[in-house]
């Protein structure tokens, strides 16, 4: 998913812009990590989906869950950073983070679909406050000359991390498949749903062992001279934003954006299982994989389709460095109307076709997905001058449409199939592209 752009204000204040190579790593490590961990809910859905045998919308709650902890968390994380500081905040929120991994536990044993969701609340509130606090404090790490190289190398590792995950996570999670235990006797079933629930849990709680340790090292780290965090949060909700149509459209574009990302990333792996998909190929390409990991049971179709889920992540990655040229030579209106619009095509040729074309032209969609959130992000925030603190906050707020619009195309898939579901994202693409019209029209 998009690295959300800091929304709180800079320090107007520092001790020292020297933190230590270490602690500057350490901070860089946390963009790879929670890259990581959101990414894992793709192969976590598809999972969830089969073994407490749920229709889509009800699979999608997932994303709800998680997001929503984004939402919630998004303003009340600025005044803790304001309260106790940077290495304090990341040290929160990684225990907070960890916490939620621990939740998958409990979740586990019982194999209560309720109990994951919890989990994914929490894990989402740690990252929310782990973002709040570690853009900002990477900024300052060091000189004002290198800062925006420090933030580009730490979004780079955030997408290695969106890249790696969803191989990893199908490795581990999809081990046996997605389909739902066969058993209609009451107590087999719920002997068969605590075991692959305790298979879901494992790499959670590795994971928590990691971010516990690394909150031990912040912890040690704690006095070491630095910057102070600024005390005043931003507040979103100023009257004079409401009356910017540049900023509330931006806000729009944000919430639908992030809806129709995380939608199609969300479905894919179960997409891309279709028989009408990749449903005949997925023993040939499990093969392939298989040689080239040197995997000796092979790959069954759910590792293979979400394994394939990291080349969408991996393609917005890549996208990036092209769309870096793009908007040097045209204008960032014109470019991400240019991105929505193909996005959408990709979309709608890939419900229509069959076969590796439809699997190839939905997993190309995140290369048009590369600079539409960050494009929209500086384009809602032009000409806000000391209004742009309270903005950028204004437009984090709308990531909240990955709770909203992964929901929606799942209730779509109910009623109409996954592949007539895809017309949900391509109408957010439609609304992003006319915005990226709108402002090539009229620039600030």
């Amino acid at each position: 998913m998009a690295l959300a752009p800091q929304a709180h204000p800079q320090p107007t204040a520092t001790v020292t812009r020297t933190g230590g190579g270490a602690m500057t790593g350490l901070v860089i490590f946390l963009f790879f990590a929670w890259g990581f961990v959101t990414v894992l809910n793709d192969p976590l859905i598809a999972k969830l989906k089969g073994l407490f045998s749920l229709n889509y919308a009800e699979a999608m709650l997932t994303q709800f869950a998680f997001f929503l902890g984004y939402f919630i968390f998004s303003a009340p994380a600025g005044a803790i950073l304001g309260r106790i500081g940077y290495v304090r905040s990341l040290v929160l929120g990684l225990v907070i983070m960890a916490s939620g991994c621990l939740m998958f536990a409990p979740a586990a044993r019982h194999a209560v679909y309720p109990g994951f969701l919890l989990a994914l609340f929490c894990v989402a509130s740690g990252i929310t406050i782990l973002q709040v606090a570690a853009n900002p404090y990477i900024a300052v790490l060091g000189s004002r000359e290198t800062s925006h190289s420090r933030l580009t190398l730490a979004q780079a590792f955030n997408s290695l991390g969106t890249f790696t995950g969803p191989f990893i996570g199908a490795l581990f999670l999809l081990q046996n498949g997605v389909t739902a235990p066969a058993s209609t006797d009451p107590a087999q079933l719920a002997a068969l749903r605590v075991h692959e629930a305790e298979l879901v849990q494992q790499p959670f709680l590795v994971i928590a062992c990691v971010l516990l340790a690394l909150a031990l090292l912040f912890w040690n780290l704690r006095r070491v001279p630095g910057p102070v965090a600024a005390s005043a949060s931003p507040n979103p909700f100023r009257r004079v934003l409401l009356t910017r149509p540049r900023l509330i459209l931006g806000v729009v574009s944000i919430f639908v954006y992030v809806g129709a990302e995380v939608s199609i990333g969300s479905g894919l792996t179960n997409y891309l299982m279709l028989p009408s998909v990749l449903g005949p190929h997925t023993g040939a390409i499990g093969a392939m994989l298989a040689g080239l990991l040197h995997k000796a049971n092979g790959f069954n179709a759910a590792q293979v389709a979400g394994t394939l889920v990291s080349l969408y992540w991996g393609l917005a990655m890549l996208g990036r460095f092209g769309g870096s040229f793009l908007l040097s030579r045209f204008t960032p209106g014109k470019v991400l109307c240019a991105a929505a619009l193909t996005a959408t095509t990709l979309v709608l040729y890939s419900a229509s076709n069959t076969g590796l074309l439809a699997a190839t032209t939905v997993l190309a969609v995140g290369l048009a997905n590369s600079i539409m959130f960050p494009t929209i992000f500086t384009l809602a925030l032009e000409g806000l001058g000391e209004e742009t603190a309270n903005g950028s906050a204004l437009l984090c707020m709308a990531i909240v449409g990955g709770a909203i619009v992964p929901v929606i195309y799942g209730a779509t898939a109910d009623a109409l199939g996954l592949g007539h579901a895809l017309i949900v994202p391509a109408c957010c693409y439609l609304v992003i592209a006319g915005y990226g019209l709108l402002m090539a029209r009229r620039p600030a």
